[in-house]
Protein backbone atom coordinates (compact mmCIF):
# COMPACT_ATOMS: atom_id res chain seq x y z
CA UNK A 1 0.00 0.00 0.00
CA UNK A 2 1.27 3.33 -0.83
CA UNK A 3 1.73 5.80 1.85
CA UNK A 4 1.21 10.23 1.22
CA UNK A 5 3.73 12.29 3.17
CA UNK A 6 3.31 15.13 5.15
CA UNK A 7 2.85 18.49 3.06
CA UNK A 8 5.95 20.53 2.15
CA UNK A 9 6.13 23.56 0.03
CA UNK A 10 6.80 23.91 -3.54
CA UNK A 11 8.87 27.13 -4.19
CA UNK A 12 7.93 28.72 -7.47
CA UNK A 13 8.05 33.06 -8.29
CA UNK A 14 9.62 33.22 -5.05
CA UNK A 15 6.44 32.00 -3.47
CA UNK A 16 5.45 28.60 -1.39
CA UNK A 17 2.82 25.68 -3.25
CA UNK A 18 1.88 23.39 -0.48
CA UNK A 19 1.77 19.56 -1.59
CA UNK A 20 2.57 15.91 -0.71
CA UNK A 21 3.92 12.85 -2.68
CA UNK A 22 2.90 9.70 -2.39
CA UNK A 23 5.26 6.88 -2.57
CA UNK A 24 5.53 4.57 -4.92
CA UNK A 25 7.84 2.39 -7.33
CA UNK A 26 10.34 4.31 -9.53
CA UNK A 27 8.29 5.52 -12.41
CA UNK A 28 7.04 8.79 -13.22
CA UNK A 29 4.38 10.10 -11.03
CA UNK A 30 0.51 10.39 -11.61
CA UNK A 31 0.82 14.54 -10.80
CA UNK A 32 -3.22 15.13 -9.61
CA UNK A 33 -4.47 18.63 -10.46
CA UNK A 34 -7.31 19.73 -8.69
CA UNK A 35 -10.81 21.46 -9.51
CA UNK A 36 -11.52 25.17 -9.64
CA UNK A 37 -12.61 25.66 -6.17
CA UNK A 38 -10.23 22.25 -4.72
CA UNK A 39 -7.21 21.41 -3.14
CA UNK A 40 -5.23 18.51 -1.80
CA UNK A 41 -7.75 17.65 1.30
CA UNK A 42 -11.01 17.76 -1.30
CA UNK A 43 -9.48 14.76 -3.39
CA UNK A 44 -9.68 12.54 -0.45
CA UNK A 45 -8.21 9.14 -0.44
CA UNK A 46 -8.71 9.17 -4.10
CA UNK A 47 -4.99 10.32 -5.33
CA UNK A 48 -3.43 7.42 -2.78
CA UNK A 49 -5.95 4.55 -4.11
CA UNK A 50 -5.58 5.16 -7.58
CA UNK A 51 -1.28 5.30 -7.04
CA UNK A 52 -1.98 2.16 -5.03
CA UNK A 53 -4.00 0.37 -7.77
CA UNK A 54 -1.65 1.57 -10.48
CA UNK A 55 1.69 1.02 -8.56
CA UNK A 56 2.65 4.53 -9.31
CA UNK A 57 3.87 6.95 -7.32
CA UNK A 58 2.39 10.81 -6.90
CA UNK A 59 1.78 14.12 -6.15
CA UNK A 60 -0.55 16.33 -5.53
CA UNK A 61 -0.34 20.24 -5.33
CA UNK A 62 -1.98 23.26 -4.14
CA UNK A 63 -2.10 26.66 -7.03
CA UNK A 64 -1.68 29.73 -5.68
CA UNK A 65 -4.39 31.06 -3.53
CA UNK A 66 -5.95 27.39 -2.93
CA UNK A 67 -5.68 25.50 0.16
CA UNK A 68 -2.24 26.19 2.07
CA UNK A 69 -0.13 27.32 -0.44
CA UNK A 70 0.55 31.06 -0.77
CA UNK A 71 -1.64 34.07 -2.59
CA UNK A 72 -1.46 34.47 -5.99
CA UNK A 73 0.75 37.14 -7.50
CA UNK A 74 -0.70 40.36 -7.91
CA UNK A 75 -3.18 41.09 -10.67
CA UNK A 76 -6.60 40.03 -11.76
CA UNK A 77 -7.37 36.33 -13.31
CA UNK A 78 -7.54 36.94 -16.70
CA UNK A 79 -9.36 34.73 -19.70
CA UNK A 80 -5.69 32.72 -20.49
CA UNK A 81 -5.43 31.85 -16.37
CA UNK A 82 -5.76 28.53 -17.24
CA UNK A 83 -2.81 28.71 -19.74
CA UNK A 84 -0.83 30.42 -16.71
CA UNK A 85 -0.83 27.47 -14.61
CA UNK A 86 -0.18 24.97 -17.29
CA UNK A 87 3.11 27.08 -17.83
CA UNK A 88 3.56 26.77 -13.87
CA UNK A 89 2.95 23.12 -13.91
CA UNK A 90 6.26 22.57 -15.84
CA UNK A 91 7.88 24.73 -13.62
CA UNK A 92 6.41 22.58 -10.63
CA UNK A 93 7.90 19.79 -12.36
CA UNK A 94 11.44 21.43 -12.89
CA UNK A 95 11.42 22.20 -9.59
CA UNK A 96 11.52 18.78 -8.51
CA UNK A 97 13.75 17.67 -10.82
CA UNK A 98 10.70 15.58 -12.50
CA UNK A 99 11.88 15.23 -16.13
CA UNK A 100 8.81 13.45 -17.00
CA UNK A 101 4.92 12.66 -15.65
CA UNK A 102 1.15 11.61 -15.90
CA UNK A 103 -1.22 13.33 -15.26
CA UNK A 104 -4.80 13.26 -13.47
CA UNK A 105 -6.99 16.82 -13.45
CA UNK A 106 -9.96 17.54 -12.18
CA UNK A 107 -12.33 20.31 -14.02
CA UNK A 108 -9.47 23.14 -14.06
CA UNK A 109 -7.25 20.99 -13.27
CA UNK A 110 -8.13 19.12 -16.71
CA UNK A 111 -7.92 21.34 -18.85
CA UNK A 112 -4.83 22.72 -17.10
CA UNK A 113 -3.16 18.86 -17.74
CA UNK A 114 -4.89 19.22 -21.78
CA UNK A 115 -3.23 22.49 -22.07
CA UNK A 116 0.10 21.36 -20.20
CA UNK A 117 0.67 18.27 -22.61
CA UNK A 118 -0.55 20.22 -25.73
CA UNK A 119 2.25 23.37 -25.38
CA UNK A 120 5.23 20.58 -23.72
CA UNK A 121 4.51 17.14 -24.98
CA UNK A 122 7.64 15.66 -24.08
CA UNK A 123 7.14 16.50 -20.40
CA UNK A 124 4.04 14.39 -20.07
CA UNK A 125 3.17 10.61 -21.13
CA UNK A 126 -0.58 9.55 -20.28
CA UNK A 127 -3.61 12.14 -19.90
CA UNK A 128 -6.79 11.17 -17.66
CA UNK A 129 -9.59 14.29 -17.37
CA UNK A 130 -12.31 14.53 -15.23
CA UNK A 131 -14.44 16.70 -16.34
CA UNK A 132 -12.23 18.74 -18.32
CA UNK A 133 -13.69 21.94 -19.91
CA UNK A 134 -12.27 22.99 -23.37
CA UNK A 135 -15.14 25.20 -23.99
CA UNK A 136 -18.37 27.43 -22.13
CA UNK A 137 -21.36 25.81 -22.76
CA UNK A 138 -24.62 27.17 -21.61
CA UNK A 139 -24.60 24.65 -18.90
CA UNK A 140 -21.15 25.82 -17.44
CA UNK A 141 -22.76 29.14 -17.22
CA UNK A 142 -25.78 28.12 -15.73
CA UNK A 143 -23.51 25.30 -13.23
CA UNK A 144 -21.63 28.53 -12.10
CA UNK A 145 -24.88 31.05 -11.53
CA UNK A 146 -25.73 28.24 -9.62
CA UNK A 147 -23.08 27.91 -7.28
CA UNK A 148 -22.73 31.62 -6.92
CA UNK A 149 -26.40 31.49 -5.41
CA UNK A 150 -24.92 28.90 -3.20
CA UNK A 151 -22.40 30.81 -2.06
CA UNK A 152 -24.95 33.63 -1.19
CA UNK A 153 -27.91 31.84 0.81
CA UNK A 154 -26.20 28.27 1.87
CA UNK A 155 -23.08 27.46 3.98
CA UNK A 156 -20.97 27.06 1.22
CA UNK A 157 -19.12 29.72 2.32
CA UNK A 158 -18.11 27.94 5.55
CA UNK A 159 -17.62 24.68 3.52
CA UNK A 160 -15.49 26.04 1.45
CA UNK A 161 -13.34 27.93 4.08
CA UNK A 162 -12.45 24.51 5.84
CA UNK A 163 -9.86 23.83 3.35
CA UNK A 164 -8.68 27.52 1.99
CA UNK A 165 -9.30 29.51 5.14
CA UNK A 166 -8.78 33.53 4.64
CA UNK A 167 -8.10 33.07 1.36
CA UNK A 168 -11.71 31.83 0.44
CA UNK A 169 -13.67 34.77 -0.45
CA UNK A 170 -10.92 36.04 -2.84
CA UNK A 171 -10.87 32.31 -4.39
CA UNK A 172 -14.62 32.07 -5.16
CA UNK A 173 -14.38 35.84 -6.35
CA UNK A 174 -12.12 35.09 -8.88
CA UNK A 175 -13.67 31.97 -9.52
CA UNK A 176 -16.78 33.07 -11.09
CA UNK A 177 -16.33 36.04 -11.52
CA UNK A 178 -13.98 35.24 -14.41
CA UNK A 179 -15.92 32.52 -15.74
CA UNK A 180 -19.43 34.64 -16.23
CA UNK A 181 -17.39 37.57 -17.40
CA UNK A 182 -18.39 38.66 -20.69
CA UNK A 183 -14.58 38.60 -22.49
CA UNK A 184 -15.09 34.58 -21.29
CA UNK A 185 -17.79 34.00 -23.20
CA UNK A 186 -15.93 32.85 -26.19
CA UNK A 187 -12.99 30.67 -24.46
CA UNK A 188 -12.05 27.66 -26.34
CA UNK A 189 -8.90 25.49 -26.13
CA UNK A 190 -10.06 23.34 -29.05
CA UNK A 191 -7.95 24.40 -31.64
CA UNK A 192 -4.60 23.84 -29.08
CA UNK A 193 -5.63 20.37 -28.95
CA UNK A 194 -4.67 18.90 -31.85
CA UNK A 195 -0.94 19.44 -30.92
CA UNK A 196 -1.95 17.11 -27.68
CA UNK A 197 -0.86 13.44 -28.99
CA UNK A 198 -0.10 11.60 -25.50
CA UNK A 199 -3.08 9.24 -24.88
CA UNK A 200 -6.20 10.59 -23.16
CA UNK A 201 -8.39 8.94 -21.24
CA UNK A 202 -11.43 11.87 -20.32
CA UNK A 203 -14.16 10.95 -18.25
CA UNK A 204 -17.36 13.06 -17.32
CA UNK A 205 -20.53 12.36 -14.68
CA UNK A 206 -23.92 11.69 -17.35
CA UNK A 207 -25.29 14.26 -14.45
CA UNK A 208 -22.55 16.80 -14.95
CA UNK A 209 -23.75 20.34 -13.47
CA UNK A 210 -21.13 22.23 -15.86
CA UNK A 211 -21.48 20.44 -19.11
CA UNK A 212 -23.24 18.68 -20.91
CA UNK A 213 -22.57 14.58 -22.46
CA UNK A 214 -21.32 16.12 -25.86
CA UNK A 215 -18.50 17.94 -24.16
CA UNK A 216 -16.51 14.57 -24.27
CA UNK A 217 -17.25 14.06 -28.00
CA UNK A 218 -15.55 17.72 -28.19
CA UNK A 219 -12.95 16.55 -27.05
CA UNK A 220 -11.75 13.30 -28.59
CA UNK A 221 -12.39 15.19 -31.26
CA UNK A 222 -10.20 18.24 -30.81
CA UNK A 223 -6.80 16.19 -29.54
CA UNK A 224 -4.40 14.80 -31.91
CA UNK A 225 -3.66 11.34 -30.50
CA UNK A 226 -5.28 8.40 -28.82
CA UNK A 227 -8.52 9.43 -26.99
CA UNK A 228 -11.14 6.98 -24.76
CA UNK A 229 -14.32 8.65 -23.29
CA UNK A 230 -16.34 7.62 -20.55
CA UNK A 231 -19.18 9.02 -19.59
CA UNK A 232 -19.72 7.90 -16.29
CA UNK A 233 -23.58 6.73 -15.76
CA UNK A 234 -25.40 8.54 -12.59
CA UNK A 235 -22.59 10.99 -11.53
CA UNK A 236 -22.65 14.14 -11.65
CA UNK A 237 -19.16 16.79 -11.69
CA UNK A 238 -16.83 14.93 -9.12
CA UNK A 239 -17.19 11.48 -10.92
CA UNK A 240 -14.19 10.29 -9.62
CA UNK A 241 -15.92 10.25 -6.12
CA UNK A 242 -19.52 9.38 -6.67
CA UNK A 243 -18.23 6.52 -8.80
CA UNK A 244 -14.73 5.67 -6.92
CA UNK A 245 -14.13 1.89 -7.06
CA UNK A 246 -14.64 1.79 -10.54
CA UNK A 247 -12.64 5.07 -11.47
CA UNK A 248 -9.66 3.93 -9.57
CA UNK A 249 -10.23 0.34 -11.57
CA UNK A 250 -10.36 2.27 -14.52
CA UNK A 251 -7.90 4.78 -14.56
CA UNK A 252 -5.41 2.57 -12.48
CA UNK A 253 -5.59 0.22 -15.68
CA UNK A 254 -5.05 3.02 -17.79
CA UNK A 255 -1.93 4.34 -15.99
CA UNK A 256 -0.32 0.84 -14.84
CA UNK A 257 3.34 0.25 -16.27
Amino acid sequence: MVKQGKPFAIQLEGRALRAVQIDGPEAPPLVFLHEGLGSIAQWRDFPAALCAAAGRPGLVYERFGYGGSAAPPPGARTPRYLHVEADRLVGVLDALKIARADLVGHSDGGSIALLAASRAPGRFGRLATIAAHVLVEAATLAGIRAAAEAWRTTDLRARLQRYHGAGTEALFAAWAETWLSPPFRDWNIEGELKLLTAPLLALQGEKDEYATPAHLDRIKAAVGGPCVTWLVPGAAHHPHLQARDEAVDRLAAFFRV
